[in-house]
């Protein structure tokens, strides 16, 4: 390792869910290694994993601008939502993110239970979004409140969800168990014009022991029992697009995103589902980063078991190895089989919290906290390196 004068440093962080975006989260890191390092050179490279940030990171790089669109929330409530218009040579392109009008923090806690909660709004996002005529949509699937398989967005998009007596369905994941057939014949006919692709985790199925309603429902408030339903309707859902559309959404990689949002984007808008950093990689020159710099330092909101199946950390540990390059993660917290991040090539990682505290109070300090644990891993290299 380089004396801390000339390290070189690629900070290139995840958000925090629901607390510190990925371009926040990268201030926050360089401030901790420029307290020890004041002369190391460094590169901040935030990247959004699909969810908060997708669509502004996009926009920044490709000297764009966002728009603002009114649309429904995940519990009905109206909201302003953001979305991108870019610019340079990706002129002809709009891009938007699922946590804009879907997001688990706009789901008020006393009302967090995925039975009930829409994607309406985020087909609310995708009309506003068709409406400024881009030949290509570019969506983030990431983060979510909701476990509806895009239902709700189908039906802002003239889409029909019918029950067995021809009834539009509910809003929520519970009513799919009630679904019947599909009526395409309403869809924005702007859809058909536009080349839709999502960044997703490719890791994210629909269905089974590590299917959506069973891995992410428990945080989005659903019980056991609640787990169960959901993934019951689910299925079926998944049975009725295979025979009305002739689709296997159960099969694809990267359904299960979203609370199926994946599934449903290329059920009902004919997406293409693709790798989120493949995506990226048309905005980030990820690869000479990494080439360019001594060590990787990124950060999570929770790293755990979870992290090494395609999200941030993982990702940049597996394109790092290609160069030899050291790959080291700082977490607001550790959850569940977090070890399994070292398996999948992280150097080391580190926790942001100090002392136990109240979830609020760690929410608050966030930032500062990421601040001072950046400071102290930078330490630790230089102590290494004498």
């Amino acid at each position: 390792m380089p004396a801390k004068s000339n390290l070189r440093i690629l900070i290139a962080p995840s958000g925090f869910k629901e607390n510190i975006s990925a371009e926040a989260a990268a201030i926050a890191m360089a401030a901790g290694v420029r307290r020890f390092a004041k002369q190391a050179k460094l590169t901040l490279l935030p990247i959004p994993d699909g969810g908060e940030g997708f669509a502004r990171t996009l926009v920044r790089l490709s000297s764009g601008q966002m728009k603002k669109a009114r649309v429904s929330g995940p519990v009905g409530q109206k909201l302003v939502a953001s979305f991108g218009v870019l610019g340079g040579r990706h002129r002809n392109t709009a891009a938007l993110e699922i946590s804009a009008a879907a997001g688990l923090r706009l789901v008020p806690p006393r009302l967090r239970d995925p039975r009930k909660t829409t994607s309406r709004g985020v087909g609310e996002l995708v009309a506003a979004a068709l409406a400024k005529k881009p030949l290509r949509l570019l969506i983030g699937c990431g983060d979510s409140g909701v476990n509806d398989g895009g239902a709700g967005l189908a039906s802002a998009l003239g889409i029909r969800l019918l029950d067995r007596n021809g009834v539009p369905i509910e809003s929520g994941g519970a009513a799919l168990a009630r679904l019947h057939s599909i009526d395409m014949s309403g869809r924005d006919a702007r859809i058909a014009r536009t080349k839709i692709r999502v960044a997703l985790n490719w890791s994210n199925r629909l269905l089974g022991p590590r299917g959506v309603s069973r891995v992410y429902g428990p945080q989005k408030g659903a019980t056991p029992a609640h787990v169960a339903e959901l993934e019951d309707a689910m299925a079926h859902f998944a049975r009725v697009v295979r025979r009305e559309l002739g689709i296997a959404i159960d099969k694809a990689p990267g359904a299960g995103a979203s609370g199926g949002l994946g599934a449903g984007l290329q059920a009902f808008l004919g997406a293409e589902l693709r790798p989120r950093f493949e995506i990226l990689g048309e905005f980030l020159d990820l690869d000479r980063a990494i080439r360019n710099c001594d060590v990787v330092l990124t950060a999570e909101g929770t790293l755990d078991g979870q992290s090494a199946s395609g999200k941030v950390p993982a990702e940049l540990s597996r394109r790092a190895a290609r160069y030899g390059k050291p790959v080291i993660a700082i977490a607001g917290a550790l959850g569940r089989d977090v070890r399994k991040t070292l398996d999948a090539g992280i150097a080391a990682y580190f926790c942001i919290q100090q002392k136990p505290a109240q979830w609020e109070q760690s929410f608050e300090d966030a930032p500062r906290l990421l601040t001072d644990a950046t400071e102290q891993v930078v330490r630790l290299l230089s102590a290494g390196r004498n």
